[in-house]
């Protein structure tokens, strides 16, 4: 046993859903928040619960535990028979009698296979069978083709199996409602379904409260990002982009009084996430890691003790391949910023964390434990001459496990369990690294940039996304021309669109290597959103919204919702 202090290891996971709702009926476009609630969101705190020696650190993004409150607060309304609609109409078909109209019936065929196939869905040889019957629907019926020899019955129950799909292993061992519908397999009748929406419910709203238990318990910390996902540096300075692409595509005007908008969602998430979890964060991860020294500054002004971002961040930074010329760099945090605001800045380890998050789903999981440990063992190596390194393995906490074995347990729990019996390796937080450890070294300039690939090119820098960014600067022009005008209920219903506007997910969406029906998806509701904050404001919305900003048509890894850290 060595007496060298171990490596210290940190596993960060972000936990991030953009605001779904339709900007025109309040309903849920999409219906992600509340399915990975009640899968990844719900196995990532029990496989924590459940290892005794597992650290982490987790970040929830507040836009997601908004929509996460409303989605839980629908369904006890609708269980206790004091709402008529939960929003979404996925769990509103779920909870319907038959007979199914039409539409309905189209858009359960649309959407109810939208999950992991080999993984999640043909391991039921029942909800396989649903899948072959309507794939033979698709090859002999045109794409509006009538559905009206299809029983209501298999309706109810592809509705039922999507939803088992979803289902948490964890929730699947311990709750009996998921055991007696899993061996019942078909013929689901009404009380089953309103079974299966009690146990969604419980699910989503013990979220929360599991994280909260974790943290007071001291096996997790828990971390913020500002409310709703805004690219800060580009709201500060859309020529921070051009730091790492010199010819990135800029829109024609800065966007106006991007500070204090990037000061407003930063107070709002402070606020918001004490109130979700009963104490306030010391930590961020920026929207997407995305980093400059303003940035880290006003986040130093105001009261975090530490943030995070990409490795090639810190490659730009210190002009050179960190990882081939100085590899204890990215084993360290790195005080960041403007003067005295600045801040400790941990860097992901972009190897490591990409290896969890595309390679090792084809592993078994022994042999993918047992390489993760190969590898951190010889990070320990290069970092021998360090007297307190610190190992930052940063990524996606949802989209990754539904192409594991088991949505990830399995290799969650024996990863932790190799960690905590390893002598010369140990996890920890952010928190309680920083106090512990030597001052971080000062980082005189920070390049700006991002987790992916060190810099802001998914957001901004082409045509697709510039016109984006083009659409969002003359909607807030014409908020600041009008806002003092309004109301003050008024102000605050523009207000709240506006953040929604301000997301990174419409700019992350837009761009041809991107999968054409999610594109498809996320163009529209970024010009609902925009129609809907000009409404607000009392004013037409003009016609440009009419016309979509992308089409993609590409086939990105993993449908691109996860993205490696360096290309």
């Amino acid at each position: 046993m060595s007496h060298r202090k171990p490596l210290q290891v940190v596993f960060y996971w972000h936990m991030h859903q953009p605001f779904y709702r339709d900007a025109e009926d309040q309903h849920y476009h999409l219906p992600w928040v509340y399915l990975h609630a009640m899968k990844e969101y719900t196995d990532m705190a029990v496989v924590l619960e459940r290892v005794p020696e597992a650290r982490a650190v987790v970040n929830f993004v507040p836009s997601l535990m908004a929509q996460l409150a409303e989605y839980a607060a629908h369904i006890q309304a609708f269980l206790d028979g004091a709402g008529e609609s939960m929003h979404d109409p996925l769990l509103d078909m779920l909870a319907a009698s038959p007979p199914y109209s039409p539409q309905q019936r189209a858009f359960m065929l649309q959407s109810c296979f939208r999950l992991q196939h080999e993984r999640n869905l043909h391991r039921y040889a029942k909800y396989s069978r649903l899948w072959a019957l309507a794939e033979h629907h698709r090859q002999h019926f045109d794409a509006d083709g009538d559905t009206m020899y299809i029983a209501d019955q298999f309706f109810t129950d592809l509705l039922v199996w999507y939803h088992l799909g979803w289902v948490a292993e964890t929730a699947r061992d311990e709750h009996y409602v998921a055991r007696r519908l899993l061996a019942k397999g078909e013929g689901f009748d009404a009380g089953d379904r309103r079974d299966l929406l009690t146990l969604i419910g419980s699910l989503l709203a013990d979220v929360p409260v599991r994280y909260k238990r974790l943290q007071q318990a001291g096996k997790i910390e828990l971390s913020t990002t500002p409310y709703a996902h805004p690219i800060i540096p580009l709201m500060l300075d859309f020529h921070t982009a051009r730091q790492t692409v010199p010819d990135a595509l800029l829109p024609s005007a800065p966007y106006p009084g991007g500070e204090a908008r990037a000061r407003d969602h930063i107070e709002l998430a402070r606020k918001h996430h004490e109130a979700s979890f009963g104490a306030p964060a010391a930590g961020c991860w920026p929207a997407e890691g995305a980093v400059s020294n303003e940035t880290l500054a006003l986040l130093a002004d105001s009261g975090f003790r530490w943030c995070a971002t990409g490795e090639g961040v810190l490659h730009h930074s210190l002009a050179c391949n960190v990882r081939e010329h100085k590899p204890e760099a990215n084993y360290q945090p790195w005080l960041a910023g403007v003067g005295e605001r600045r801040l400790p800045c941990f860097f992901r380890d972009d190897h490591l964390s990409d290896l969890i998050g595309f390679q090792y789903k084809n592993w078994a999981t022994d042999d993918a434990v047992a390489n993760l440990m190969h590898e951190l063992s010889l990070i320990r190596e290069r970092t021998s001459a360090m007297e307190t390194p610190v190992v930052s393995i940063i990524m996606d906490g949802e989209n990754a496990w539904e192409h594991y074995y088991e949505n990830g347990i399995p290799f969650l729990t024996k990863m932790y369990e190799a960690i905590a019996a390893h002598p010369d390796m140990q996890m920890t937080t952010f928190s309680d690294y920083l106090a512990t450890a030597p001052a971080p070294a000062v980082l005189d300039s920070l390049v700006a940039g991002s987790w992916v690939y060190g810099n802001l090119s998914t957001w901004i820098g082409d045509r697709a996304k510039t016109q984006g960014w083009e659409l969002l600067v003359q909607a807030k022009q014409c908020f600041d021309r009008v806002f003092d005008t309004l109301p003050e209920a008024q102000q605050a219903a523009a207000l709240a669109q506006l953040r929604i506007c301000e997301g990174s997910d419409w700019f992350w969406w837009f761009g041809d290597y991107n999968p054409s029906d999610v594109v498809r998806d996320f163009d529209r509701l970024y010009r609902q959103h925009l129609r809907r904050l000009y409404t607000l404001l009392g004013e037409t919305p003009p016609e440009t919204l009419d016309v979509p900003v992308s089409s993609g048509g590409g086939e990105a890894e993993g449908g691109g919702t996860m993205r490696r850290g360096n290309g």
